[in-house]
């Protein structure tokens, strides 16, 4: 086939598959964030072998000499491998360079870079942005495709694999807000070469060929906006449906302490279970618990399809799932005893919740057999031991009943299974997607949505450093707000008595009073407008004060009332 030909076919079948229009550039100047992209399957992020392209011209470059390797048209495969721990680049199956220490880039000025044959939610899987394609420091012949572009594109590809846009424009802006949280302050930092990956691992991001218009206007809306808890950014965690009350922190999560994992962890004071109505009762014994999930009370999360569940198996049939999955959990250390080999499982005869956190989750669960007691810990590890079709149970909020089944011939057995009834879908820790969904449909506001979810947290922009380093002495900041209440405020911890900043083009000169033990709150509601505001932030330093200053707007003052 004609080469110009093939490359303009591919060009028009290639944007034949999305969804709705996107502008093939690059990512927006920004704060940039490293990704990292899996295979097909999302299950690795460790390759010897890549095939890499772009829906325009573009680029390889050696980074580590910053020369260009080769330029390409739209729609050709480039074919990148590595042997000796050298990166080889092949072009229509011709090696054209070799002996490269990389990182290799691939750029396109005016499309978007793609992987051969790689799929995201059913189309073309392109990416706004560079590919960086970098050597696993510990792995030999591995590298890691990272997908390096700015923060606003990344939860562009983000927030609608995270949130049905159906859900409505408020709660699409509560989830970009916890999404740019979630990457700024991920809970572990499990990767070496990126800062996120691109799977249910971290949040799911799948590119530029996934973006809506909706959920484009939510994070641009809340541009630069975070959630923060006393002058710190929360960790942003979010799971499909609590089920009408969700947990504390500690109940669900383990603490690392130098590789030895602790659980309960330790508490994080603005992720406290809620009831979506406060009257709920905490829900840590069986009574409340029985009362709340074995009937289906008004709350937020009432149209999820996790709302209320059970899950059925027969005495016989559990038994040979547990003895599975008892053994493959015991190494994650919250099995005890360990089951090493399943001829010690023996014949079910209880299965009780010993220990449950403030929303009923179970936070400890021992099965008893006629060879030994089980106890399973924490919300993950008890979802997966207990499988239906190989498949975890959908929240670790379950009450088990074992019931015997009369047969229904004179001649037959009775017969034993056991009932896991529940409510929610994940771990039930911070917002509830379903929930924020239903609070948005009442009229809830982004920042009222976060504020349920997120005990005694304020909505700012995200903080910034100025140091006197060159180039960092002054720094800038778009962001939206409803209202004109607002305030500027710096942690002043090295004592500055001046300040200059500049809101949408006027500026101002403050004197701060200082003091060392909580941040400095200056009124600066006279000068904002309701919608887009920018605020440039310019060091305070004179010649015997070059210490660092850190600063943000508060456009939503923390809430502590519970």
């Amino acid at each position: 086939m004609d080469k110009k030909l093939f490359t303009a076919l591919f060009v028009i079948i290639a944007f034949a598959f999305t969804g709705y229009a996107v502008s093939a550039v690059p990512a927006n100047e920004g704060k940039m964030i490293k990704v990292g992209i899996s295979n097909a399957n999302f299950k690795d992020y460790y390759f010897n072998n890549i095939s890499v392209s772009a829906t325009d011209n573009f680029r390889l470059t050696d980074k580590k000499t910053n020369s260009v390797i080769s330029d390409f048209g739209a729609g050709e495969d480039v074919k990148v491998t590595i042997k000796d721990n050298l990166f080889s680049v092949f072009a229509g199956g011709t090696e054209i360079a070799n002996s490269i220490t990389g990182p290799v880039e691939v750029s396109s000025d005016n499309g978007f870079v793609t992987v051969t044959n790689l799929k995201r939610a059913g189309k073309p899987a392109y990416y706004r942005g560079t590919f960086e394609i970098t050597k696993v420091p510990s792995k030999n012949n591995q590298f890691n495709l990272i997908n390096v572009l700015d923060l606003q594109s990344y939860l562009r590809g983000v927030v609608p694999n995270e949130m049905p846009v159906r859900f409505g424009e408020e709660a699409l802006r509560a989830q970009a807000v916890l999404a740019r949280n979630y990457v700024l302050k991920p809970r572990e930092k499990n990767y070496h070469n990126f800062d996120v990956c691109d799977s249910v691992a971290c949040q799911v991001y799948y590119g530029a060929n996934t973006e809506k218009a909706l959920s484009d206007e939510a994070v641009a809306a809340t541009e630069n906006i975070v959630a923060m808890h006393n002058g710190e950014m929360v960790l942003a965690l979010y799971s499909s449906t609590a089920g009408g009350y969700t947990e504390n922190y500690e109940n669900a999560f383990s603490t690392d302490f130098g590789g030895n994992r602790m659980f309960p962890g330790v508490p994080k004071p603005y992720l406290k279970g809620v009831p979506d109505n406060p009257r709920t009762p905490q829900l840590n014994n069986e009574n409340e618990f029985k009362r709340f999930y074995l009937s289906s009370p008004e709350t937020f999360d009432n149209e999820s399809p996790y709302f209320r569940w059970t899950k059925e198996w027969t005495l016989t049939e559990l038994e040979n799932v547990l003895k599975k999955t008892l053994k493959t959990q015991s190494s994650t250390g919250f099995v005890r005893p360990k089951l090493e080999n399943p001829d010690n499982f023996g014949n079910i005869k209880e299965i009780k919740v010993m220990k449950r956190g403030v929303s009923g989750k179970a936070m400890s669960v021992n099965i008893v057999t006629d060879k030994c007691t089980f106890n399973v810990q924490k919300e993950l590890p008890i979802r997966r031991v207990f499988q239906k079709n190989n498949i975890g149970l959908p929240s670790a909020n379950v009450l088990f009943e074992i019931k015997t089944i009369e047969p229904e011939t004179p001649d037959g057995k009775a017969e034993k299974k056991v009932v896991a009834y529940g409510g929610g879908f994940g771990h039930g820790v911070g917002m509830s997607q379903y929930g924020a969904g239903a609070m948005a449909k009442k009229g809830y506001t982004y920042d009222e949505i976060i504020q349920h979810y997120f005990t005694n947290t304020a909505i700012t922009t995200y903080p910034v450093t100025l140091t006197a380093q060159s180039g960092q002495d002054m720094a800038s900041q778009n962001f939206y707000t409803k209202t004109k209440k607002a305030f500027l405020v710096v942690d002043n911890k090295f004592q500055f008595t001046k300040l200059t900043v500049a809101i949408n083009g006027k500026e101002l000169n403050f004197d701060i009073n200082p003091n060392i033990f909580k941040p400095e709150r200056i009124d600066i509601s006279s000068f904002i407008k309701k919608g887009e505001n920018k605020i440039t932030y310019i060091l305070p330093y004179t010649n015997t004060h070059k210490k660092p200053v850190t600063l943000y707007v508060e456009i939503k003052e923390a809430k502590n009332d519970r």
